[in-house]
């Protein structure tokens, strides 16, 4: 068995779990009083944070192990769940690349994370060019189209 703390939660504004409209989410990450503000210490100067959280929300019952059309659309393959970034995964863990705003004390200010108010953090990494790939993204055609609208700005 594997046990894991949290190490922060996500504050923000975005109480809706609703899949699309990221992008001018701003959200805080405050860590426990258990872990000292110089744990970020120079996390600042990283333009990003890969951000590991946990699907709270997600009920057991909604777990999916095996295959399914994303975002149940039927015009999209069958795909299992390791091919998705679903929330409904077996492990509920989540992992976002997030624009850094900047560090005030023990809390880590980030644009672009689509993780709700209240979401258990796991874990911070700051994002450096050797960790990213190598070489060329290849991805379906359906996954540029179901990720469209996920991080529009939506128009007031």
């Amino acid at each position: 068995m594997i046990v894991m703390e949290p190490i922060g939660a996500v504050r923000n504004t975005r109480k809706d779990l609703s899949d699309d409209d990221w992008g001018a989410v701003t959200s805080r990450i405050e860590l426990l009083p258990s872990f000292p503000e110089d744990c970020l210490l120079g996390l600042e100067e990283f333009s990003h944070a890969e951000v590991l959280f946990y699907f709270d929300r997600v009920q057991d019952s909604a777990i999916v192990r095996g295959a399914r059309h994303p975002r149940g659309n039927k015009s999209w393959p069958l795909v299992g769940i390791f091919a998705q970034r679903g929330k409904d995964r077996p492990n509920r863990l989540g992992s976002t690349i997030a624009e850094i705003i900047g560090r005030e004390g023990r809390s880590l200010l980030l644009r672009g994370l689509d993780a709700v108010d209240g979401t258990p953090v796991l874990d911070l990494k700051p994002v450096m060019a050797e960790f990213l790939p190598r070489s060329a993204l290849r991805q379906p055609a359906w996954s540029h189209e179901l990720m469209r609208e996920y991080w529009e700005v939506p128009k007031r």
